[in-house]
């Protein structure tokens, strides 16, 4: 029996198996704010539409996260769709024990007190609806309450392990 053209030495499941495949795998970058005591927010490349009606998203968040207290909490969630200028944004929001809403982050509070960062294509605020339990992370769906489409550029990319932007 022969392999199939491209197809390597499997390996058996694990962390590293995965993360090896996903890094294959380019992803839309985010950013996740909650408010909480002091706002928290994190970088993702888990988002997505879970549905239309009602609308629906979700993301992952790992529960050794320093943003999990805060977000295991909030009641709304803002969603930030990164654009290939905020390469350092991603690095912050993805950096631990970073001050991400320090000085060098231009924010401000938005609906539901939800922190909502400047100059990205887009963003949405929304309502907590589920937070399941998955492995070492939770999947946590949000209904969409608000938002605003209209930044310009291109989005910000992750592939191969580093933040980057799309080719023509």
């Amino acid at each position: 029996m022969t392999a199939a053209p491209g197809l390597g030495k499997t390996r058996t499941a694990s962390p590293d198996l995965l993360r090896s495949v996903f890094r294959r795998h380019a992803a839309g970058v985010a950013v996740i704010t909650a408010a909480g005591e002091r706002p928290a927010g994190f970088t993702a490349t888990s988002l997505s539409s879970v549905a239309a009606e009602p609308p629906l998203v979700s993301f992952g968040v790992g529960t050794s996260s320093s943003s999990w207290p805060v977000l295991a909490q909030a009641e709304h969630v803002g969603v930030h769709i990164l654009g290939e200028h905020q390469r350092e944004l991603a690095a912050t929001f993805a950096r631990s024990g970073a001050d991400r809403f320090g000085p060098s982050t231009f924010w401000r509070s938005g609906p539901e007190g939800v922190p909502l960062l400047d100059d990205v294509l887009a963003w949405l605020v929304c309502r907590v609806v589920a937070r399941i339990p998955a492995g070492d992370h939770h999947i946590v769906i949000a209904q969409v309450l608000d938002g605003d489409p209209g930044g310009g550029g291109r989005p910000l990319v992750y592939h191969q392990g580093r933040f980057t932007a799309l080719r023509d």
